[in-house]
């Protein structure tokens, strides 16, 4: 009709997606001892997920590079020195309370004697291992292990 402006074309709204959450870059250091071992350490009181277990590791400040995140948690966390921080996996979690981006770091080497300085616990682990719950985030770093490992198909009964 002339003279009559058609109305924009309007399209649905995502409402549960309207804002994208970034994500929260966390360096996590697996330590493994000499005999093949892994550390965990569980989630400390006060906490999101208090108790859970996981890799230690925390959130890289502005300006650190993964690594040099990864060895001052590690030292305020446990109070240790680590050698070469080896980058292995990423993998991004979507938990309710955050989006994070998990960097994994095999870490072989370290100094000083492991002192739990948040009050969490810690134990060290192989496949399966014997702590629970295990946080989401650590699931996947287990099915890595059981894959290097050759387990054939693991389930999570079978890694955690």
């Amino acid at each position: 009709m002339p003279g009559v402006e058609a109305a924009p074309e309007r399209l649905p709204v995502d409402v549960e997606n309207q804002t994208q959450r970034r994500p929260v870059d966390v360096a996590v250091g697996v330590l493994i001892d000499a005999d093949g071992r892994f550390l965990l350490t569980s989630r400390p009181p006060g906490k999101v997920y208090e108790g859970h277990w996981e890799f230690p590791g925390g959130k890289l400040e502005a300006g650190e590079t993964v690594e040099q995140a990864l060895r001052r948690e590690l030292d305020e966390e446990l109070g240790i020195r680590i050698g070469a921080a080896l980058p292995w996996q990423v993998e991004l979690m979507d938990y309710p309370h955050a989006r994070v981006r998990l960097h994994f770091c095999k870490v072989f080497d370290w100094a000083g004697e492991l002192q739990m300085r948040e009050g969490q616990q810690m134990a060290w682990q192989r496949l399966p291992v014997q702590v629970a719950p295990v946080l989401p985030g650590t699931l996947p770093v287990l099915r890595w292990f059981a894959a290097e490992q050759g387990f054939a198909g693991p389930t999570c009964s079978e890694i955690g």
